[in-house]
């Protein structure tokens, strides 16, 4: 993986390709290329320009000649799985004559298999990509067809794609084929688009059409004609993209991450706008369509996700328990899939990426649909993979999230997840005093943020003493604990850091054994029913000569008194606090991947978007 455009039409197709690259830098990438159809300098046709780079896009477009002609081509930002960081193990990769120029996002499972037929067959390998097997294998199978010889090449691979194919024998024609890796095509007047994100083509189409898995398309300048790789016909509707993510741009910010910490009063009120109705005691989502004999007949939930998602759906399973009274459990979706789960006709389960692609909570999404529980999606992205698959669900409407570690689609997320719990609760459990006090509450929280971020407190501070330790310890309980697991997280991805996170409780049951003045330790502790005993755990790491960093409830003068550095936040109800307590972990994270001149929005050996196992 991680991106792929392709173009046929009028325009000089490389600016166009790497424009749409530029777009889906926020997947994160480690090298970029292109191959452009040129015209023909000799008698031979049209040849195939490929070039590429090792580091960003802007390296690459500054290696691309500006005269460099052709009106088709392919273009792809890579993040390595097979083969490191090289320029040869970039993408486009070529058959042995250079005729067949393949991109793919995926993984090819018996690629191994395959490599060692082709070698004896006389393919010559430049790369150690399983991808470089593709053009091989159509180059085996093309017999003057393009089409047949992809569809017949993907019939001998086992693994997940999205691959778009050019060849200098068919100008004006690109093909593109699908599963479990997300494609789609955009039309236009007299071009046609490919790409693995709509958004890389929302400055040249609205017109979209989302490829399924097994199915393949040939696109030329007129249109395009999708069929199933086993030959079948499909039925494919045009939809409009009716969100515009744009170019990206930072505004005043340094930085795409910290811009979008600086969203997120916007961001939740999106969430929260229409949704909880304080009046009525409750909430509305529409986009679950379940009534209250649906949620009355509800016996469990699951809440699946991977990474930060994951780490709201704690928060969300948690609410769902408190709330609604319902058993409810939260489960890392790459786990679920291959353990057999068991699971029930009235079970409902969420499932939670902000791409709405993640490979490991599809297969989860799938895994439950296939043993008839009911699924819905917690997304972001409008129309992704997930969103589809589920068929219903609730959209967060954080908007762009550019930088590569999420920050305001956890949030978002976590208030999507309260909203259901509020909804679900006014139907099982809560009167309506209740739910109109916990909706009110959440109604206030977007204001909270921004009141917070205006004036976030001794951030430098905290800061020097995290940069300064050899490792750092995270902790909190209850909701608390995944926001501490949220903390480390971040300040792993953009600063480097090596972190841990535990429950609070948890620490002297081993943990404490690693404490000593050179370790810092992040406490969050808000005003609850576990404070006091928190408190307790936070006097423990200090007695070992701990550092401490405390995220507290403002005006806790107790835990003010335990700190080396003092982070208050506003008060807030228990079960919304997470929204205001991983507001300080976020700004630790940036702040300290700025004084160590990390690549805060791309950090090294991520991906925003993971579409492989």
């Amino acid at each position: 993986m991680c991106g792929i455009v392709g173009y046929v039409g009028e325009r000089p197709a490389s600016r166009l390709l790497i424009d749409g690259l530029r777009r889906l830098e926020y997947r994160g990438y480690d090298s970029a290329g292109i191959a452009v159809l040129t015209d023909p300098t000799n008698p031979g046709g049209h040849s195939l320009t490929v070039m590429k780079r090792v580091g960003h896009v802007a390296q690459l477009a500054a290696a691309v000649p500006e005269d460099l002609g052709g009106n088709s081509g392919i273009g792809h930002t890579r993040w390595a799985t097979h083969g490191g960081v090289t320029e040869p193990n970039a993408h486009p990769h070529l058959d042995n004559d250079g005729r067949i120029a393949v991109i793919h996002n995926g993984i090819i499972e018996n690629h191994a298999i395959l490599r060692a037929k082709l070698v004896e067959e006389g393919a010559r390998f430049r790369s150690e990509t399983d991808t470089e097997v593709l053009p091989h294998l159509i180059r085996k199978f093309y017999k003057g067809d393009p089409v047949a010889a992809v569809r017949a090449a993907l019939s001998v691979v086992q693994g997940t794609y999205g691959v778009a194919v050019l060849f200098a024998d068919h100008p004006g024609l690109v093909v593109g084929a699908r599963n479990g890796s997300p494609l789609v095509v955009g039309t236009g007047e007299g071009e046609s688009f490919l790409a693995s994100d709509p958004h890389a083509l929302a400055p040249y189409t609205r017109k979209i059409v989302y490829l399924e898995d097994r199915e393949i398309a040939a696109i030329t300048p007129l249109g395009w004609e999708i069929t199933r790789l086993d030959g079948g016909a499909t039925n494919h509707v045009v939809e409009t993209l009716t969100e515009s993510w744009g170019g990206g741009d930072r505004g005043a910010y340094a930085h795409h991450m910290l811009k979008e910490i600086h969203e997120q009063p916007e961001s939740l009120t999106r969430c929260l706008s229409g949704r909880v109705v304080p009046e009525e005691g409750g909430a509305r989502l529409g986009g679950l369509d379940l009534g209250p004999r649906d949620i009355a007949g509800i016996r469990r939930i699951g809440v699946l996700g991977c990474g930060t998602s994951f780490h709201a759906a704690q928060v969300g399973a948690s609410a769902m328990e408190q709330l609604a009274r319902i058993p409810a459990f939260a489960e890392i979706a790459s786990e679920f899939r291959y353990r057999n789960p068991v699971i029930q006709q009235d079970d409902l389960f969420f499932a939670i990426s902000q791409s709405g692609e993640t490979a490991d909570t599809l297969g989860a999404v799938k895994e439950v649909k296939v043993k008839g529980g009911q699924v819905m999606g917690v997304v972001n992205v409008v129309g992704s993979t997930i969103a589809r698959t589920c068929g219903r669900g609730v959209y967060v409407h954080s908007g762009p999230e550019i930088a590569v570690a999420s920050t305001k689609a956890f949030t978002s997320q976590v208030a999507a997840l309260l909203v259901a719990a509020l909804s679900f609760g006014r139907t099982r459990a809560l009167g309506p005093h209740e739910g109109r006090a916990f909706g009110e509450e959440l109604l206030r929280i977007p204001e909270k943020v921004a009141s917070w971020l205006e004036r976030p407190g001794p951030i430098a501070d905290a800061v020097e003493l995290l940069v300064g330790g050899r490792f750092v310890f995270f902790f909190g309980r209850g909701v608390s604990h995944p926001v501490a697991m949220e903390g480390a997280l971040k300040l792993k991805e953009v600063a480097y850091i090596p972190c841990m996170s535990y429950p609070a409780a948890e620490m002297k049951h081993g943990p404490i054994a690693l404490i000593d003045h050179t370790t810092p330790v992040v406490a969050i502790v808000p005003e609850d029913m576990m404070r006091d005993k928190t408190l307790s755990n936070i006097q423990e790491v200090r007695a070992r000569g701990a550092r401490t960093v405390v995220v507290h409830t403002e005006g806790d003068r107790e835990a003010r008194k335990l700190a080396d550095v003092s982070i208050p936040v506003p008060a807030t109800n228990l079960l919304c606090s997470p929204l205001l307590t991983v507001l300080p972990l976020q700004l630790f994270a940036y702040h300290a991947g700025l004084t160590l001149g990390r690549d805060i929005d791309r950090p090294r050996n991520l991906a925003k978007s993971v579409t492989v196992e």
